[in-house]
């Protein structure tokens, strides 16, 4: 089971900065302008060694003429509709609005579990402003403050109570690879699968938007057995046009969850737009294997160095992660789709491979030996022994007498050492420093 976890409520009541505080940094944009945040906003967050998505929703607005303000309501709607638990948010200093009534009302009947916060209690005086709010009828208000983090560790302490730790034992595709085939709508994913199955077994129509869930269809061709899962297009908050899309969009973000590998398609016609930046985020963020297939490529006019150029570009744009298989396709002509699988099968492989510690050692030893740390203050950083941790994806750590002196960017010189020693291509790893 995926968690995935919505903010909710009216605008203006601190939605976006209690997301930033969940997810870490500032990937939302916070301004006391009512209605700022239209695009959706996915993040991941953990508590307790529970992991789950949280999605930013713009404001409920109740009745308005407002195309955004009409959209937006949509939007959180859907995502009461779809996700696993609703993170209801209330502004205590302002009080009970109607607005709040009415979305207590839906909430309520939902059947979904609703945890109720009442934010902007900056300090102690405030504490009483929450008893109001049981009058909406979703249990005990939890008194928070998004922008100093007051109160929120017991807010997640109630949230995660509703969630499972992630299982594939109930999975039905659990026992074979999953690649999953996401990108924005209209870059292909649908006909590369159809052309690789050699049958229509997905709709494909021009109108952005046809695929509404997730497809898993059992690939057993050519030496391959494996799930590939056809997804919704990712679109911006400001291209959405129908409300079931945001339900779509969900249901992708929970495949890229279940998902070993992802298939980032691109429109070579269009080229690396924002929006594929954000779900390249995504996958890294939630450790899957990530291939880049450039799709249409047959569309594109092309010189001598147009490929060179075109992969050049892109790596320069995924900096510092860029070592990643790039495949130019055409699902139309059918050209590179099978080299496209074989590279998203040897991520995978990659992915779940596991060094011993003695060879672990063995080569990555004399590196950091031969490059230590920069000093700090005089403190000299020893790294001692190196060992691989039994995460379904790589991560590695390495045992010094001061990892607190350790730096981002050694810590990234060090990912890219194991990348060329052991062809970690594809895959997001993580690398922590511990005292020993």
């Amino acid at each position: 089971m995926s968690n995935i976890l919505a903010v909710v409520g009216r605008p203006n009541v601190g939605k976006s900065t209690l997301f930033n505080r969940l997810v870490g940094g500032r990937p939302a944009i916070v301004d006391p302008t009512s209605g700022v945040t239209r695009d959706r906003n996915y993040g991941r967050s953990d508590w307790n060694g529970i992991g789950f998505s949280v999605i930013d929703t713009g404001g409920y607005v109740m009745g308005s003429d407002d195309i955004f303000e009409e959209e937006i309501r949509k939007q959180a709607a859907l995502a009461i509709e779809e996700a696993d638990v609703i993170l209801f948010l209330v502004d205590a200093v302002e009080g009970i609005t109607p607005l709040d009534i009415e979305v207590g009302i839906m909430l309520r009947r939902s059947g979904k579990p609703v945890v109720l916060a009442a934010n902007k209690i900056d300090n102690p005086k405030r504490g009483i402003l929450a008893a109001e709010f049981y009058s909406l009828g979703l249990g005990t208000p939890w008194e928070i403050s998004a922008i100093s983090g007051s109160g929120t560790g017991d807010l997640l302490d109630e949230i995660v109570r509703s969630f499972e730790p992630t299982d594939t034992t109930d999975d039905p595709h659990a026992d074979l690879p999953k690649i999953a085939v996401v990108g924005r709508p209209n870059v292909g994913k649908s006909s590369m699968i159809n052309a690789l199955l050699g049958v229509d077994r997905n709709i494909v129509t021009p109108i952005a938007g046809t695929t509404r869930d997730s497809v898993y269809t059992r690939f057993n061709q050519f030496g391959f057995d494996f799930y590939l899962v056809d997804t919704a297009g990712l679109r911006r908050k400001g291209k959405v046009n129908e409300d079931i899309e945001f339900y779509s969009v969900m249901r992708a973000v929970r495949t890229i969850e279940h998902s070993d590998v992802c298939i980032l398609m691109l429109d070579a016609t269009l080229g690396f737009e924002s929006q594929d930046m954000n779900i390249f985020g995504l996958m890294q963020k939630n450790h899957r294997g990530i291939v880049i297939v450039v799709n249409k490529w047959d569309l594109v006019e092309k010189s001598n160095n147009t490929m060179k150029e075109f992969e050049a570009d892109l790596r320069k744009r995924l900096q510092p992660f860029d070592d990643i298989p790039i495949v130019f396709t055409s699902a139309k002509t059918k050209q590179r789709l099978i080299k496209a699988l074989e590279m998203a099968i040897k991520v995978y492989q990659s992915r779940s491979r596991r060094i011993p510690t003695a060879r672990l050692n063995e080569v990555m030893l004399p590196v950091v030996h031969a490059s230590p740390p920069p000093s700090t203050k005089g403190k000299y950083v020893k790294i001692k022994y190196i060992t691989q941790l039994k995460t379904h994806y790589p991560s590695f750590v390495f045992f010094c007498n001061l990892p607190q002196y350790v730096r981002e960017p050694y810590k990234r010189f060090v990912e890219n050492r194991l990348r060329e020693k052991f062809d970690f291509s594809g895959v997001p790893i993580e690398i922590y420093f511990r005292e020993k």
